[in-house]
């Protein structure tokens, strides 16, 4: 009876416990709408020409550009975060609108330095971001994680960071490749050799830290974060850089938007003085994330070029300096200490949206 019991609860656990529903978790923040795009690219590649040079920027802003600002206005609409974030919510802007004008005078020297940090920094950052929601739904779901398989979860997820930081090119090592080391024959072959190594580390990573924590834990990690690390390294490892870079760039921003609405709704129904539903809240962040983003990737940049900068290197430094202060906001906002509105939300037994 109690091996009856037993296996009845294992679909529960593997299934973990979703913020809004198994099918939009899976689909949005899982990354089960990437994979279907994966396929279909993979199996017939001129599928994906419905992205085109026409359509690409309205995905970009609905997507990427919305999911830039989203986390510039969870900033501000958190509770307690001017409290709690003084220097990010008041200096973080001021500091680094000093170092953009800087730039611009500079701008021959320091556009294509600034453009490959952020371009490094974001492989990093889609791979933190994998690590913080496997982490989320471990904790929501009830599969406690020691120290040690913390650290096995964190050097998985970034495993598709390093690949990308040891062979993208005009980034990470090929960037800062000042004398030359890597066109030597040892460099090359150790490359050669580790190029395919990489993926075997990689996936191999992800089925040893499921068998690893259903072990030492006595759990289960739920399989949305298995799925979570799954679906970032797929990008990665499937498709070139670039095209990595784009389709990446595009589902990242969608798991983003979906994860801090949830976040944004719970947060707000929480007020005691709210009058608004939640499809009020969901439309006005999600409106106002797309506002901002066209301001500041789409007229932000004009205004440096009305002052007589060069429209290249003002569209350059502008879109490098918003991603770089997103990745600083992101690292302060989606921490997951016990007084944080965050930890209630994940450690919470009710469907975050439906509540």
């Amino acid at each position: 009876m109690a091996q009856q019991s037993g296996s009845i609860a294992l679909g529960p656990a593997l299934l973990g416990r979703d913020f809004v529903n198994p099918l939009f978790d899976y689909l949005l923040i899982g990354g089960g709408l990437s994979l279907l795009v994966a396929g279909v690219i993979l199996v017939n590649p001129l599928g994906s020409e419905f992205i085109s040079t026409e359509t690409l920027p309205y995905f970009f802003l609905l997507s990427n550009s919305a999911h830039f600002a989203a986390s510039t206005v969870r900033l501000y609409t958190k509770p307690g975060t001017y409290q709690s974030l003084p220097y990010v919510t008041m200096g973080l802007p001021v500091i680094m609108l000093a170092i953009l004008v800087g730039c611009m005078f500079q701008a021959d020297r320091l556009a294509p330095q600034l453009t490959s940090l952020y371009l490094t920094w974001s492989p990093f950052h889609y791979a933190a971001q994998a690590y913080g929601l496997a982490v989320m739904y471990c904790y929501r779901s009830g599969c406690t994680l020691s120290d040690e398989n913390k650290k096995l979860l964190w050097r998985v997820a970034m495993l598709p960071f390093v690949y990308n930081f040891v062979f993208a090119g005009n980034v990470g090592l090929h960037w800062l490749d000042f004398g030359g080391w890597l066109e030597y024959s040892a460099a090359q072959t150790f490359l050669y050799y580790l190029r395919f190594v990489m993926p075997v580390l990689a996936f191999g990573g992800i089925a040893y830290l499921c068998w690893r924590i259903a072990k030492t834990e006595k759990q289960l990690m739920p399989a949305i974060s298995g799925l979570i690390l799954l679906t970032n390294a797929l990008w990665w490892f499937l498709f070139p850089p670039l095209q990595a870079f784009v389709w990446a760039t595009i589902f990242h921003g969608i798991q983003y938007l979906a994860i801090v609405i949830i976040f944004h709704v719970r947060d707000q129904l929480a007020r005691p003085e709210n009058h608004h539903s939640r499809t009020y809240h969901i439309c006005w962040f999600y409106g106002a994330c797309v506002l901002l983003g066209y301001g500041l990737f789409h007229c932000f940049p004009r205004a440096f070029i009305f002052l007589g900068f060069g429209p290249v290197e003002s569209v350059l430094l502008v879109v490098a300096v918003i991603q770089i202060h997103h990745f600083i906001v992101d690292a302060f906002i989606w921490r997951l200490k016990k007084s944080d509105s965050n930890r209630k939300i994940v450690e919470s037994a009710s469907p975050a949206i439906t509540s």
